[in-house]
């Protein structure tokens, strides 16, 4: 496929190379297929990217020639037969001035780690390869360019449509996961590649389970649906969670909505250039510890999303990354009582110079259905 929209791959490596400077290191072997993506624009399964000071070189195998032909620019493309990660150690360990070449503990398994020695000679198993104290990609992708929030702000749309289409589908006696088939094909309909993670649909006592995938269970005739869903549109994930109640709420159902969209919407005004991950998590927390939910909302508040539907940064209690301009975070507070009901509203936002803009502009009050 020709990549979807005008990146300049080229200055993305000039980014890796001068933090490849900092680091010390001369050469850096990339295999995480996101990473790969990022940097080359290849969109294949299987790869490793080399790199060093001066070159780079994309190593794939024989099923992916044409594709890594027409994607790949910013670095010479080598087709070969066996592992392309060996290829590539055994590669940079043949440049000149490489003396050591990094990798992404977070990425290499022990076992990997044995392969690509083992293809070294001798002299240089025990010192060539650095395990990086830090990634040095990954910091890069946090940050989105225009293009890449452009992209991500037509995905999370199709996501709100996709929110307006399974209100008129959604009815007492529906099994949950017709509710996620319609929502899966829906998507398709509307150019997703797929979806970002499984579908979750919790209905009743089930949505008190924050990572409730849909089953054969059916929708009460009363009772909390809780939709949290995402695409994959041109590569880029969406993720939105939104909960909606079959018939009329009781007073407690309804305060407990309250106080989690009140959290919500406390923890995305939060969301700024500067502020730490920590204090937009505590904006949600302490909301719902004045509501005396706290106890009951069991995860953090946020994480990253990008060409990964989890990426960092966390938002969650003690974080102290500080936001920047242009990466994309969740905001999804909840409250889960067992047995009883569960309540989740997620919205994407963006991070701008002076604040957060929304990405998700579905409906987030209470809708009765």
């Amino acid at each position: 496929m020709i990549y979807p929209y005008p990146v300049d791959h080229f200055r993305r490596i000039g980014q890796l190379r001068r933090r490849l400077t900092r680091a010390g290191l001369s050469g850096l072997v990339v295999t995480h297929i996101p990473d790969l993506r990022y940097l080359s624009g290849f969109t294949g399964s299987t790869a490793a990217l080399a790199i060093t000071r001066r070159a780079a070189r994309l190593f794939t195998d024989g099923r992916y020639t044409a594709q890594a032909a027409e994607e790949v620019e910013a670095a010479r493309v080598q087709i070969v037969s066996g592992s392309p990660a060996v290829a590539a150690v055994e590669w940079l360990a043949a440049q000149p001035g490489v003396e050591f070449a990094g990798f992404d503990p977070a990425w290499t398994t022990v076992a990997e780690l044995a392969r690509w020695k083992a293809a070294l000679p001798p002299r240089l198993r025990r010192s060539f390869l650095s395990e990086l104290a830090a990634p040095l990609v990954e910091p890069l992708r946090r940050v989105k360019d225009e293009d890449e929030l452009a992209l991500m702000i037509e995905a999370a749309l199709v996501g709100c449509k996709l929110f307006e289409h399974i209100l008129g589908f959604v009815r007492p006696g529906l099994a949950e996961f017709e509710v996620a088939a319609e929502l899966e094909h829906q998507a398709r309909l509307l150019g997703a590649e797929g979806m970002s993670f499984e579908t979750i649909v919790a209905s009743g006592a089930r949505s008190a389970l924050p990572h409730g995938r849909a089953t054969a269970a059916k929708l009460p005739g009363r009772g909390f649906v809780t939709l949290d869903f995402g695409v994959i549109l041109k590569g880029y994930c969406s993720d939105m969670t939104r909960t909606v109640h079959l018939g009329k709420p009781r007073a407690n159902e309804r305060n407990a909505y309250e106080a989690v969209l009140e959290a919500q919407e406390a923890a995305v005004a939060a969301v700024g250039p500067g502020a730490s991950c920590g204090e937009v998590d505590e904006a949600a927390r302490s909301v719902l510890r004045r509501a005396g939910l706290a106890e009951v909302f069991t995860h953090s508040t946020g994480h990253g999303v990008g060409l990964e539907i989890h990426e960092p940064p966390r938002i969650g209690a003690g974080q102290t990354t500080r936001l920047l301009p242009g990466m994309v975070v969740t905001i999804e507070p909840g409250v889960y009582l067992t047995g009883q009901f569960g309540i989740r509203i997620e919205d994407m936002v963006a991070v701008t110079g002076t604040g957060g803009q929304v990405l998700t502009p579905a409906p987030k009050a209470l809708i009765e259905l």
